[in-house]
């Protein structure tokens, strides 16, 4: 699985190399970080403890909070290390592996959210189960393929974590291979699930228009799948425009920002528009804070 190259670990340039932004940025990113960890783990921490909340739709909002808290501690961690660090590096194996989990996480999330889109026709915890296992092994399909190129060129990485595409700008021989997987199977697993989210917002709205005939429950009803719908555009978007346009050195500006969104943005909205507005979930956390407060 190692590569039979000379490079034993990269340098990640992270977002900027400006010096007076650091401290800045790094306060940002922790306090993204620090918020994305305590409103996911609540969640499942009251998901997993409070009976009430042991039903097929809570299962799918308590894997959304554990992929998320993982999803975003894969990147920033290391970028906030990096931020005072004055040599950026990474090994090649932690390189390698940090590529791993972030492809398997976001591939989880991304057939997860779509799931979760649908969860009025099939509910079961087996659904769960399968997003990460697909999430897994096409994480493994791009670890594998990535780690038996050889690097030539540099070993410094225009980004603030490892993934496929600036590892491929760094490889020499023939990528096109892998520039293939890459555009074909990551953007499939993107698209598909994109595409069939849109299609059950579609029927909901429809079906809303249809049957209701409340104006108040209505715009409740649309107000909740605006705001669904606007956190599903923040993370599948970002994610297409990476994975599904050709390299290019003059985009590396873009795909930090569009990284950024998907890696540490919705995260911490996930959460919000998700779970914490939802009135069992809601119960159960003041349930918890009472319990807590009379310990």
């Amino acid at each position: 699985m190692l590569n039979q190259t000379s490079v034993t670990e990269f340098l990640l340039l992270g977002i900027t190399d400006i010096q007076a932004l650091q401290p800045y940025l790094f306060v940002l990113f922790l306090a993204i970080y620090a918020v994305s960890v305590i409103e996911n783990g609540a969640v499942l921490t009251v998901v997993i403890s409070d009976p009430r909340l042991h039903l097929p739709m809570y299962v799918f909002l308590g894997n959304l909070s554990c992929l998320d808290i993982c999803y975003s501690t894969v990147t920033l961690p290391k970028m906030l290390e990096n931020f005072f660090s004055t040599h950026k590096a990474i090994s090649f194996l932690g390189c390698i592996s940090q590529l791993h989990f972030f492809q398997f996480l976001g591939t989880a999330e991304s057939l997860l959210l779509a799931a979760m889109a649908f969860d009025r026709f099939v509910l079961c915890t087996q659904m769960a189960v399968t997003v990460w296992t697909i999430g897994f092994f096409h994480a493994l399909l791009h670890s594998i393929t990535t780690s038996r190129l050889n690097f030539c060129r540099s070993n410094q990485i225009q980004h603030f974590f490892c993934d496929v595409k600036p590892l491929l700008e760094l490889a020499c021989g023939n990528t096109e291979l892998h520039q293939w997987l890459l555009n074909t199977v990551t953007g499939t697993i993107a698209t598909g699930p994109f595409f069939l989210t849109l299609l059950s917002y579609f029927y909901i709205i429809i079906s809303l228009f249809s049957k209701s005939h409340s104006c108040s429950t209505l715009h409740k009803a649309l107000s909740t799948c605006a705001s669904h719908f606007t956190v599903v555009i923040l993370f599948y978007v970002p994610v297409l425009y990476t994975y599904t346009r050709p390299p290019s050195r003059s985009a590396v500006q873009q795909d930090l920002v569009t990284a950024i969104m998907y890696s540490a943005v919705t995260p911490v909205l996930n959460p919000l528009i998700y779970t914490l507005r939802n009135k069992d979930v809601k119960g159960a956390l003041t349930d918890k804070i009472d319990w807590l407060c009379i310990l």
